[in-house]
């Protein structure tokens, strides 16, 4: 239960971790001295400044141990739309050419790209990237190519590994980004981006505060400020920091890093018995993302451990997502910055389903603070939903 402004809002299941997830207490702690003790601009030159200044420097360390680059290669932005604008702007400010996308990226970059006269490349029915098509739309005129880690809707990780390999023989000049916003906590992102130039992250997603994030600029790759004024950031990005969400999310990143492998372990097992509950108890039930095919030992394997992404026929998921807010579950249907939007999800239709199905779909995403309980609530509500919305 929250309550707030007098209000009391019923919570019996929070399941939108995509969206946004609870600070973490790590986070919380570290940033309790900075608004009114360590509040000092880090630009500046006195003591104060300084101070503000070793911490910034401190937590620029932390965030380039957890995401494998050197402090100097983080640049901090206020989000993961940031983040994804000036790698997919500022690199083509910087090299001009071509960019080249996935048509199921988040619209941070998906829409960036659009803007410069780019191409988007398709995917299979489980959202996989497809790799025949890129390497087709690829040559040396190539500037960047841009895909994310993990889908932020469905949850499919995509093959970063391969993509890497066609992209260096086919556009051997292109900088490679990747937005890795939805898998920090539930993948080494580490390992897994390690082939690409340019990393988005974004603190909220992993337990830090909103408006927060960075991009991973390896040392060598071009690209140009979107933010003009001061020098912060090398130059790459104007602005004063925003030094206690930056100490915030360093904290929150580190946290988030060694607690992986316990999470993952333990959300999967949860993911798994809601879903598995949830198409056992509801005829017309199915999961989005499938077809993993060879790469993977099911479909499930394909995706973060924290994503449950599914469709109900004959059922409308905003009528649906009402009751469940009604019955105290949060869920959504899609990209929280597509929320309410009259258009389908663009990553479904770009999997091949149709506007109707599309429109029949519902993302529940689970966190680090998921119960037990909360599973049981819903799995218990879910079905009797379903069946008063087809009645």
């Amino acid at each position: 239960m929250i309550e707030r402004a007098g209000s009391v809002v019923r919570v019996r299941a929070y399941l939108d971790h995509a969206a946004t997830t609870p600070m973490r207490p790590q986070a919380v702690a570290a940033m309790s001295a900075f608004p009114t003790e360590c509040f000092g601009n880090p630009s500046g030159s006195h003591s104060v400044a300084r101070a503000a200044r070793l911490a910034l420097d401190e937590a620029r360390d932390s965030v380039a141990r957890d995401l494998g680059c050197d402090p100097g290669e983080v640049v901090f932005t206020s989000g993961g739309t940031e983040s994804d604008n000036l790698a997919v702007s500022g690199s083509y400010a910087a090299t001009g050419g071509e960019v080249v996308c996935s048509a199921v990226e988040h619209h941070a970059v998906l829409r960036a790209c659009e803007s410069v006269g780019g191409t988007t490349v398709a995917v299979d029915t489980s959202g996989k990237l497809e790799i025949d098509a890129l390497a087709d739309a690829l040559h040396h005129g190539v500037s960047l190519v841009s895909v994310m880690l993990a889908n932020n809707e469905v949850g499919t990780i995509q093959p970063i590994v391969e993509v890497a390999a066609v992209v260096r023989d086919r556009a051997p000049g292109a900088a490679l980004h990747t937005d890795a916003v939805a898998a920090v906590g539930w993948l080494d992102v580490v390992a897994a981006a390690r082939p690409t130039d340019l990393v988005s992250v974004s603190a909220h997603k992993f337990g830090g505060p909103k408006g927060v994030g960075a991009l991973v600029v390896r040392d060598g790759v071009r690209i140009e400020p979107r933010m003009l004024g001061g020098e912060q950031e090398r130059g790459r990005r104007a602005g004063t920091h925003d030094v206690a969400g930056i100490v915030g999310m360093a904290a929150a990143l580190s946290a988030a890093t060694a607690e992986r492998d316990e999470q993952v372990a333990r959300t999967r097992r949860l993911r798994d018995r809601l879903a598995d509950g949830v198409l056992a108890a509801v005829e017309g039930a199915s999961e989005s993302a499938i077809h993993a095919g060879a790469r993977c030992a099911s479909d499930r394997d394909c995706k973060l451990a924290s994503s449950f992404h599914v469709r109900f026929d004959g059922v409308d998921s905003e009528e649906l997502l009402y009751l469940l807010d009604e019955a105290g579950i949060c869920a959504s249907a899609g990209s929280a910055c597509a929320s309410g939007a009259l258009e389908p999800s663009h990553v479904l239709l770009a999997m091949g389903f149709t506007p109707a199905e599309a429109r029949s779909a519902v993302r529940f995403s689970l966190g680090a603070t998921t119960t037990e309980a909360e599973i049981d609530h819903t799995l218990d509500v879910l079905p009797k939903l379903v069946e008063q919305l087809r009645s």
